[in-house]
């Protein structure tokens, strides 16, 4: 069995567009934390300000940007026709799923609704659903 050298169709964009925008969300995440930055209230996460609440939020940093930079180097990688992209890109896109379903879980549980912050998540659970069944249904 051949290996599978490119990533199908729509996954690099995929990737790039999710990673990339949660590389940014921690930016201005970080910016705001270190006083550089002022985040409206009424813009964030219901509880913002709030050591417990903020604490539960910086928990996802690990996560967040372990998907974001193994799905980023998942793309280099297949840039070079290198097999290795999709074991990079399965981890990448199976930590993605977990960070939006651990947000939808916790606000589900909280009885918050804001589609503000549920869309995105969504799009992360959606995202994932949509690519692992195709990388691990795939000859590779």
């Amino acid at each position: 069995m051949v290996a599978d050298l490119t990533m199908p169709r729509g996954l690099p964009l995929t990737l790039r567009v999710l990673d990339a925008s949660m590389l940014f969300y921690w930016g201005i995440a970080t910016l705001a934390c270190a006083g550089l930055l002022h985040l409206p209230q009424e813009m964030m996460y219901a509880g913002y300000g709030t050591e417990q609440v903020d604490a539960w939020n910086w928990s996802f940093a690990p996560l967040d940007l372990a998907f974001a930079l193994t799905g980023l180097l998942a793309v280099r990688i297949a840039r070079r026709s290198d097999p290795r992209w999709r074991p990079v890109a399965l981890i990448s896109l199976a930590l993605t799923f977990c960070a939006g379903l651990m947000a939808i879980s916790y606000w589900a549980l909280t009885g918050d609704f804001d589609p503000a912050w549920w869309l995105p998540n969504l799009a992360l659970i959606g995202a994932a659903l949509w690519w692992l069944p195709r990388l691990v249904g795939s000859r590779g």
